[in-house]
């Protein structure tokens, strides 16, 4: 209730008192006036306390909605935030508040903790074509360390004739793996020139966006690879040709994972998969089509492309082993993402000040695992010698 009502409320408690009085006294005349003014003075209240209401629920509805320029005044503020800490003062107030009113900050191990909206940008820049996210079980987590519990694929048991009043055996349920995660320290850090960072705060977030969704990709590309080959290390197994391949989807993958596998290859492993031809002369790679963009393995099995730096050959120079990995990653890996980025920033550290740079040091905190090392599969093409 706001200080206009209150006051109102008195006045017509106080109005309640005098008519009391006036008729305890029988002054019915002077009642009756006052009853009428207290009427008046409790249409006023009620009319009052409905857009007292309406008020609120606006207040309400725009605290559920926030406003289409609140993005623009954390980018704003943090942007200002990394620019005081280049001259080596401390933020401005309302630049901190905005943050804060936004649960970011600066943490207590130092930095500046990357606002959500942000973040939020920078997971859908880094979710392009050859993300391998986009093919592994993502976990997020609010703890440096800790366990899941997650769902393997049981195996496909029938059912078992039961006699009658005999006791029913059991079937296979569902089986759970308790994963542990210890979420690790990943970062890098940009060298921008000052004339960047006197740029808009548009201009300079969307600059470090892209840096730090391109170096993100990047980080967990390669502990994603990491994982594939510790799982398949000493299990690779030598195809020649289309029929080597469906051996892999057929029979060596469970019927449950085949269903939901895709294909990742680099570009050499592409490549030759794109020239098979199968007994009809026709391409086995064909494009989705209800994605033009996306080529398919028999026209079931989606294909991941990386590039030859990222996924490299095996085998030797001579006789390079090009890598095809079968299976469903979702099943076989679990990445646990912390979601806490944070930024630092120094004119200082190694040869930035002779170079007129600043150095912006990004950290996030991620730990991959394995789930099911059964629902995956690494081919190898051996050509030459």
């Amino acid at each position: 209730m706001n200080k206009e009502l209150r006051k109102l409320l008195d006045k017509i408690n106080a109005k309640k008192e005098e008519v009391k009085n006036f008729v305890a006294e029988n002054k019915l005349e002077e009642a009756t006036k006052a009853k009428d003014e207290l009427k008046n003075l409790q249409t006023q209240f009620d009319l009052l306390c409905d857009l007292d209401e309406e008020k609120q629920e606006e207040m309400e509805d725009k605290a559920l909605t926030p406003d289409k320029d609140d993005k623009n005044n954390v980018i704003n503020a943090f942007v200002n935030v990394i620019k005081a800490g280049l001259i080596k003062q401390q933020p401005k107030a309302e630049d901190v508040e905005v943050l804060n009113s936004m649960k970011e900050g600066i943490p207590e191990d130092g930095g500046l903790t990357v606002p959500k909206d942000i973040r939020t940008d920078i997971k859908e820049l880094r979710r392009s074509a050859d993300a391998l996210e986009n093919l592994v079980n993502v976990e997020t987590v609010t703890t440096e360390s800790g366990s899941r519990v997650i769902e393997k694929n049981a195996d496909q048991v029938p059912f078992d004739n039961v006699e009658e009043e005999a006791e029913f055996p059991e079937v296979s349920t569902p089986q759970f793996e308790q994963i542990s995660y210890k979420v690790k320290k990943k970062g890098g850090i940009l060298k921008v020139t000052r004339e960047l960072l006197q740029d808009t705060a548009e201009n300079i977030m969307r600059y470090l966006k892209k840096w730090i969704a391109k170096k993100s990709k990047a980080t967990r590309n390669a502990l994603i690879l990491a994982k594939i080959n510790e799982i398949t290390a000493a299990k690779e197994v030598a195809v020649a040709g289309i029929d080597d391949l469906k051996d892999i989807f057929n029979v060596k993958l469970d019927p449950a994972i085949s269903v939901t596998s895709k294909v990742v290859t680099n570009q050499n492993g592409f490549n030759w998969l794109d020239k098979l031809k199968d007994t009809d002369g026709k391409y086995v790679l064909q494009p989705d089509p209800t994605k033009a963009t996306q080529m398919l393995l028999f026209g079931k099995y989606p294909i991941t492309k990386l590039s030859n730096k990222v996924l490299k050959d095996g085998g030797t120079p001579e006789a390079p082993k090009y890598p095809i990995i079968c299976g469903d990653l979702e099943e076989a890996i679990t990445l646990f993402d912390r979601e806490n980025m944070t930024i630092e920033v120094s004119t200082e550290a190694g040869d930035l000040w002779n170079k007129d740079q600043t150095g912006i040091k990004v950290r996030e905190r991620l730990d991959i695992q394995t789930v099911d090392p059964e629902a995956i599969i690494k081919a190898e093409v051996t050509v030459g010698n």
